[in-house]
């Protein structure tokens, strides 16, 4: 069993208010009319387990969720590839929120990245979004 709470009736979101996407993304859902839960990891622990959990809800390793070509994580890891263990990467999100790569919706069982604050929209209309359809795990 998981431990991020998933209800179809409600849309979940992952950001960081340290990023102007995560920002955006924030005002457009707070501003819906849908019902919802903010988790602004700036703020809030998230626990290993709930990235786990969120990476392979998209599946992802942990170290995809993380925009490794961001300045300040560049600053810290240097330019070349960085390979770190599953603890490390937990770490960096830990430490540095603002390198959350984007801001993570969950409605019912579908996980999604929004790479644009305008990809909410898609939750105003469930259909196009494919919020109806049932994480399929490969």
């Amino acid at each position: 069993m998981g431990t991020i709470a998933m209800d179809k009736k409600q849309i979940t979101l992952y950001y960081s208010s340290e990023n102007s996407l995560g920002k955006q993304v924030n005002a457009y859902v707070e501003s819906s009319e849908l019902e919802h839960l903010t988790i602004d990891i700036a703020k809030t622990n998230v626990t290993g387990t709930q990235w786990a959990e969120l990476a392979d809800g998209l599946n992802k390793n942990i170290s995809e969720l993380i925009d490794q070509d961001h300045a300040d994580f560049k600053k810290v890891y240097g330019e070349d590839n960085v390979s770190l263990d599953h603890d490390g990467w937990l770490k960096v999100l830990d430490k540095n929120p603002s390198l959350l790569k984007y801001p993570i919706v969950i409605k019912g069982t579908t996980f999604l990245e929004l790479k644009s604050a305008s990809d909410f929209k898609q939750y105003m209309n469930p259909d196009s979004a494919g919020l109806d359809k049932p994480y399929n795990k490969e």
